[in-house]
This record gives structure tokens, sequence and C-alpha cells, in this order.
């Protein structure tokens, strides 16, 4: 779906452009595109190298492995469904600890491999389960404490005071955090008040039977 909806605007575009007779337009704004691209990766290569290679250190140090021990009583109550020990736990973990620095880039290989994990767990292979649409609401609205992308993109760009938004864009993400986890809550429970699990089977208690004496006649 997202190819045709880029390729409906590439058309339009050209369309237009040649409507008014302004195609060499499009052609200049395309290559001027592909240049501007090209210039923001290079800018951005150091911070990221920068901060993964901090990542890397946190992760030998130890520090992730603390993160995810603060994190995990919170991780355990969005994810009540997902086992303790399952896999899936630690890749949700990094995941989270990754969009915590900014780092969205390290963040959604973690974010694939947790949802290839939790659809081990799918009853409906068809469609996505509650725990993976938190983990996608979660992902998409994490909080940031450091927008490492953004300052990088700001530094590019010549600002004179790149990390000026770190305030804001916590702030930001905290609200966006919030009000994801509260619509994730909502449908969950709607969710769960549509489809009812099944009653477990009670296993008859046969050791008292088993204890008292038959009675003789």
């Amino acid at each position: 779906m997202i190819n045709i909806i880029w390729l409906a605007l590439i058309v339009i575009g050209f369309g237009f452009a040649a409507a008014q007779g302004n195609i060499e337009i499009v052609t200049s704004a395309a290559f001027d595109g592909a240049k501007t691209g090209v210039t923001v990766c290079f800018g951005l290569i150091s911070v990221l190298v920068f901060w993964l290679g901090m990542m890397r250190l946190a992760e030998d140090s130890g520090l992730l492995q603390k993160i995810a021990k603060l994190m995990g009583p919170i991780v355990r109550f969005l994810f009540p469904d997902v086992p303790k020990n399952h896999p899936a736990m630690g890749y949700i973990l990094s995941n989270m600890s990754a969009n915590l620095l900014g780092l969205g880039n390290a963040a959604t290989p973690m974010g694939i491999k947790a949802m290839q994990e939790l659809q081990t767990l799918n009853p409906d292979k068809t469609a996505a389960s509650p725990a993976m649409c938190t983990l996608l609401a979660l992902n998409t609205a994490s909080i940031t404490l450091i927008p490492t992308t953004l300052i990088a993109i700001r530094m590019n760009y010549k600002s004179a005071n790149p990390t000026e938004i770190v305030g804001t864009t916590l702030a930001a993400t905290v609200v966006a955090t919030l009000a994801a986890v509260a619509a994730d809550r909502w449908y969950r429970r709607r969710f769960l008040n549509k489809h009812p699990k099944p009653p477990q089977p009670q296993i008859p208690d046969i050791s008292a039977a088993a204890a008292k004496p038959e009675m003789k006649g």
C-alpha cells in the first residue's frame, strides 16, 4: 500500500509539472533531494556511531542488564500474557532501552525480533496479538531521554544549540507514551471482553475420595 501511495504522489507531481510546463523543476528537485539525503546521512553517521558504541559499552559493562532489571516490573505489567522467562522479554527490554537513548536504528532490529518471538505465542497467526499491539504502540511513542537522531540532524544543519530540544522531546514522548499505554489498556480490555478466555477444565480432586474408607454394606 505504501508503494502505491508513493507512486501516486510521484505521478501526480510529474503530471502537474508537465501540465504547467515546468517539468525541469521536478528533475531539479529530485537531484537536490538526493543530494540533501546523502549529506544528512553522512552527518548522522558520526553521532549514531558514537551512541551505538556507547550502547555497546553499556551492554558489555552490564549497565543494560541493570536497566533491564529496573524496567522488568514495568514490562511484565505491560505484557501480562508473555511468560517471564520467554525470549521475547529480552528483545522487548533491548528495544525499549535503545528507544530511551533515541537510537531508533538500533531499536528496530530488536523490535522485529521481539515481534517474531511474540508471534510464537500468538494463537491466531493471521492477526496481531494484544502483546504485539502493545509493543507496536510503545515502540512508536517511546519515552526518549536523549533524542540522538534529532540532535544529529540539528548539528548537521548548524543549529546554534542542537541539544535545546531535550526537555521538550522528553515531555512530548512521556505524554505520547502515557496516551499509548492508556489506549492500549482500553482496547485490550475491549478485546478481552469480546473474546474471553475459555474456562479451564476442572480436574476432580480424587485425594479425598481415595483417603475415605469404603462403606461396606
